[in-house]
């Protein structure tokens, strides 16, 4: 039964290897020329190192009889300059390559995170996407720029070195290709655990990732239950695991390297005797002995180097497994785009939604008309969050029908394109670090310097930025660090003014304004011309004499009521 299972799970693991194949080569495309073209040269300084061998020898013969020709000497210090000059260059350009490859990679698992559905994004912690698009897009570079054709050249390399080795010495030459059968069986051994320890490693790696990056980003709270100890000792406890999983994995690859250079090193003192040996009896010379044993070694060398390769191949495929995973996220659904004009109204049909089984809304039903400010207001956990996220299509509802409609009778269903048209300020502080301005201006990237102030006085900033030692330069860090909540939310509400949708929704965006600043706001917000349509989910009452509906959310079920 056991054999059965083992056998089952070869292949599925040999299923899974054509997938990540197919993934590397179309990601490796682009750069398959310069691949070529550093493999290319490669090959040709393995010839070249096979002339320097021969060149060698000649050298030490013409020595042994008392004289050393020019043309002998010219050309052994030719072939030196050229392994010593080619050979930076080519790790120069190596080094180039590796980062556009890992650049490539990354760019295009970040472009992918991007447009992809935010739930199915949400599977991931933060710390564990940038892992993977970090030290996993690493190791695929590394494989793809050098393991891989390293093998390549290393194969090539094999082969020619054997038919020179075996133009002089036929036993030496197969004799050292008798460790080639050893080298492919401890392959295969150690190949499917040294996977499994890999992935291990790179989990670990995400764990105490993840754990400092989330620790860092909720400092505060950390420091204001005083669990600076208890944080200091969950990261040592993370690291130790992490030197479990390396220590297992590098205590393999060692020990398979040591076994490996055991056998190599016998074989090569077998060569030596052997070769010595021929020496005795007259049959060849110091210098046709040097050959024997550098050929030798550079047999040797290609198979002791395909072992060594064997933890870099089994990092490519864990890594690409691991990216994978975030190229299997569905993308959004984007209806092509669609010109709203004037006020921009909303019309849910019996909407459901559930995050697994059970429903979070159900059989939702309500009409927004173009111009209305709308208020949301209920106890935490009732589905006033998840209602904006269906509306904006961060969230796909299960059934039902989201249409939004201008007042000149155009429709368009819900999809990601509607964003382009709708305004939305989230709840707690979404700031960047950077200038206010920037900030500000992710809005609308082309605004201009009046439509800025505009959106600004709107959002009742000038007042505080005026003061500010560098006003609108002023540089804020991440999450609006120097500045207060109060200013933070009103410069994420300028942020989202500044588009002057036909539709804006404010999640608990006045929450941190008094009174007075928040009556200033949706004042200035209603006056626009043509005005706004307004949804604006609050724990404050004090909204709703601003607004001329409210939508009360009840067990999942939605009902409208005029106020």
């Amino acid at each position: 039964m056991k054999l059965k299972r083992y056998w089952k799970k070869i292949k599925e693991d040999k299923a899974k290897g054509k997938d990540y194949f197919r993934w590397l080569i179309y990601y490796t495309k682009p750069y398959m020329w310069k691949i070529g073209l550093l493999m290319a040269v490669s090959i040709l300084m393995t010839f070249v190192s096979i002339q320097y061998a021969m060149a060698s020898r000649n050298l030490i013969d013409l020595a042994g009889g008392g004289k050393i020709t020019i043309g002998a000497t010219v050309v052994f210090i030719i072939l030196i300059v050229l392994m010593q000059v080619v050979n930076p260059i080519m790790d120069l350009f190596t080094a180039m390559m590796y980062e556009k490859y890992t650049f490539g990679i990354r760019k295009q698992v970040y472009d992918k995170l991007l447009y992809s559905e935010w739930l199915g994004t949400q599977r991931f912690h933060t710390g564990d996407m940038m892992t993977r698009m970090t030290s996993d897009a690493g190791s695929v570079a590394d494989g793809m720029v050098g393991v891989i054709p390293e093998i390549i050249v290393l194969l090539i390399q094999l082969v020619a070195v054997f038919i020179t080795l075996y133009g002089y010495s036929p036993f030496l030459a197969i004799f050292a290709l008798f460790l080639t059968p050893f080298g492919l069986l401890l392959t295969f051994i150690i190949g499917r655990k040294l996977k499994r320890l890999q992935v291990k490693v790179l989990e670990s790696e995400t764990a105490y990732r993840s754990f400092i990056q989330e620790s860092l980003a909720n400092l505060m709270v950390v420091k204001a239950f005083s669990n600076e100890e208890q944080f200091s000792d969950k990261l040592a406890e993370l690291r130790e695991k992490r030197f479990y999983w390396v220590w297992k994995k590098n205590k393999l690859s060692v020990g398979s390297n040591v076994v490996m250079n055991g056998t190599f090193q016998f074989g090569y003192m077998i060569a030596f005797v052997y070769a010595a040996n021929q020496i005795a009896k007259g049959e060849i010379t110091y210098g046709t002995m040097t050959l024997f044993l550098t050929l030798f070694a550079r047999v040797q060398g290609p198979i002791a180097s395909l072992a060594r390769q064997l933890p870099g191949v089994v990092s490519i495929f864990a890594a690409a497994g691991r990216i994978m995973d975030i190229q299997d996220i569905p993308l959004e659904e984007r209806e092509e785009s669609v010109e709203m004009n004037g006020a921009v109204g909303i019309e849910v049909s019996n909407m459901s939604f559930a995050y697994s089984k059970e429903n979070i809304l159900k059989d939702v039903t309500f009409d927004i008309k173009p111009g209305e400010f709308v208020a949301i207001i209920g106890k935490s956990g009732i589905g006033k969050t998840t209602l904006i996220r269906v509306l904006m299509n961060f969230i796909t509802a299960q059934k039902g029908i989201v249409e939004y409609y201008d007042t000149f009778g155009t429709r368009t269903k819900t999809s990601a394109s509607v964003r382009e048209f709708v305004s939305y300020v989230p709840q707690g502080n979404t700031l960047f670090s950077g200038s206010i301005k920037d900030n500000v201006l992710m809005g609308k990237l082309d605004a201009t310097e009046e439509e800025m102030w505009e959106a600004l006085d709107m959002a009742v900033c000038r007042e505080f930025i005026e003061k500010l030692p560098d006003g609108i330069d002023t540089v804020i860090g991440e999450k609006g660090v120097g500045l207060s909540e109060g200013q933070a939310q009103r410069i994420a509400l300028a942020r989202a003014l500044i588009r002057k949708s036909p539709f804006v929704i404010l999640d608990e965006a006045t929450s941190a304004l008094d009174e007075q600043t928040e009556y200033e706001l949706l004042k200035r917000l209603g006056g626009l011309s043509p005005k706004p349509t307004c949804l604006l989910i609050t724990h404050r009452t004090s909204v709703l004499k601003y607004c001329s509906r409210e939508l009360v959310i009840d067990d999942g079920h939605v009902t409208m009521k005029d106020l």
